[in-house]
């Protein structure tokens, strides 16, 4: 075995964001640049020599030639062993399950989640610690400071290793496995969920559509939903992944998802429809006529999870990014049990699983998961929904509706305005910002600011502080608008606009979404004039 010691001068662009190192694939492809990370990664940790590491992605482009790094890089540094998913298919909440059930000391996560891929586009590097979570911010901190001055990497002086087929292989003086990246994943689905119950309802008449998005999970979906739930064939569709995910951006919304949109919404609508994106951690929802959104889905998620073998026995807690709608702080209320607020990056919500303080958890960006893995989890959140149809026999509809009566509505839209100018972005939140401790007792309309803040976290558990996660403005009557910058874009910046109105008369939870905010968005451009500092006067996607 020959350890080949390279050469190499650091790159200054190289900081984690709450997923990872995302950028072009051509950055990616610059001279030693994602070897750099790789290494900058494992200089940043102690104690690995020997253990096993977890690898996979999401298909994009790049994926297969990123591994090939790694993998090489990993046996020069020490690892004694890497599971690899085959193909290098492995989605997000699958990693986290095997990094989980086999101890693992880790794993590198290849994919920019719902962001396009292809020659020209996105590709990321994320790494997991050995809880199956993302890294915190003390290890992505230590990796971007080993990053700005690293000068060498290691990697094994060997040819390419056959991730095909399934089975060990060597790499030096590491084990190579090559998994079946569905397995482990699927199995441990059928402890959570009754799957007599879904199947009963699979092969009852009613009918689902999925829609992988040609990426990551569209081989497990075929495995769980036809081949052991018994769906019909052609119930998941755009199954097969996909290095540019067929040309589409992959991204469970009410955009890039349009096509299921307008099925949902027609004469010949299935009963269920639900999407998952690139990685396979997030989902989109929607019945026969009515989109859920995901502040709405994990409040009836929370409120229903007890009639589902997993969570029979309740819930320990909720937690919610804090742009996500207040809609499950009622839901925790009623139960009894802790409600959560944390910023945004599912990483926060780790420390909290493992206290065992919380059981479900979501964030408005179309991601829900639980305590059996530590990330979002896509296909989880749909057989959950499906388990919890299984018992109500209900309509989706029915069920939103019912919840809304219970509980009150949460009318909730996020304005996107994404690759604008990146210092006119930070600008406006700068001077958005200077003006906080003025706004209380301000008016818009007939909308009257009661506080006005810079949300900071303090983590029950570790008890660290994370601030500047996003601007909040509360009104009279508990309506509230947020404002912040997205992590994870490539190009550019994102700022992202959250507005929100609690509803609690029945009467008036059928209004149009934008049409009930009105108010609430004419105050948010008077708040945070967007079109003056970055020429923009439409957000890029509405949802």
């Amino acid at each position: 075995m020959t350890v080949l010691t390279i050469a190499t001068k650091p790159y200054d662009d190289q900081k984690p964001g709450t997923s990872g190192l995302r950028k072009k694939v051509p950055e990616f492809q610059q001279p030693n640049y994602a070897e750099n990370f790789i290494q900058s990664v494992f200089d940043s940790l102690e104690g690995f020599k020997g253990k096993t590491l977890v690898l996979g992605g999401d298909g994009r482009y790049y994926n297969r030639e990123v591994i090939q790094k790694v993998l090489k890089i990993a046996a020069a540094n020490g690892f004694g062993k890497i599971m690899v998913g085959q193909g290098g298919i492995l989605s997000t909440p699958a990693a986290s399950h095997l990094i989980r059930k086999y101890k693992a000391f880790g794993g590198l996560i290849l994919s920019a989640s719902h962001n396009p891929g292809g020659p020209k586009e996105d590709f990321g590097i994320k790494y997991n610690i050995g809880n199956g979570g993302p890294a915190p911010e003390k290890i992505t901190e230590a990796i971007f400071a080993r990053s700005k001055i690293i000068d060498r990497y290691l990697i094994l002086d060997e040819g390419d290793i056959d991730i095909d087929a399934i089975g060990n292989k060597t790499l030096g003086d590491m084990i190579v496995e090559v998994i079946d990246p569905v397995a482990d994943y699927a199995e441990m689905m059928e402890t959570l969920f009754d799957f007599d119950a879904l199947r009963a309802l699979l092969q009852s008449g009613f009918t689902l559509r999925f829609d992988a998005m040609h990426a990551v999970t569209g081989p497990y979906a075929k495995e769980i939903f036809e081949r052991r739930l018994g769906a019909p064939d052609g119930s998941v569709i755009n199954f097969v992944p996909l290095t540019d995910f067929g040309g589409h951006h992959p991204d469970p919304n009410l955009v890039y998802a349009k096509g299921l949109y307008d099925l949902m919404m027609s004469a010949d609508a299935p009963d269920f429809g639900a999407a998952s994106d690139g990685d396979g951690d997030r989902n989109l929802i929607i019945g026969r006529g009515i989109f859920v959104t995901p502040s709405d889905s994990l409040a009836i998620l929370a409120a229903n999870a007890h009639l589902v073998p997993g969570y029979s026995s309740g819930l320990k807690g909720i937690a919610r990014s804090m742009p996500t709608s207040g809609a499950a702080d009622r839901v925790a209320e009623k139960l009894g049990i802790g409600m959560y607020e944390t910023p945004t990056g599912w990483k926060f919500f780790g420390n909290l699983l493992d206290a065992d303080m919380a059981t479900i958890c979501g964030e408005e960006s179309s991601g829900t998961g639980s305590n059996h893995v530590r990330e979002k989890d896509g296909l989880w959140a749909v057989l959950l929904w499906l388990n919890i149809l299984a018992v109500r026999r209900e309509s989706v509809r029915d069920i939103v509706v019912g919840h809304w009566k219970t509980y009150g509505r949460n009318y909730y839209s996020r304005h996107d305005y994404e690759e604008v100018d990146a210092a006119a972005a930070n600008r406006l939140i700068t001077e958005l910002r200077e003006k906080l401790a003025n706004m209380p007792g301000t008016s818009f309309g007939d909308l009257t600011v009661t506080k006005a803040d810079d949300f900071a976290y303090h983590d029950p558990v570790d008890h660290s502080v994370s601030k500047h996660q996003g601007i909040r403005i509360f009104f009279e009557g508990g309506s509230r608008l947020v404002f912040r910058l997205s992590g994870t874009g490539t190009s550019g910046a994102t700022i992202r606009v959250y507005i929100e109105r609690f509803e609690p008369d029945p009467a008036r939870h059928g209004l149009d979404t934008q049409a009930a905010l009105a108010d609430l968005i004419r105050a948010s451009h008077e708040i945070a004039p967007i079109e003056a500092y970055t020429g923009r006067d439409k957000p890029s996607v509405i949802t």
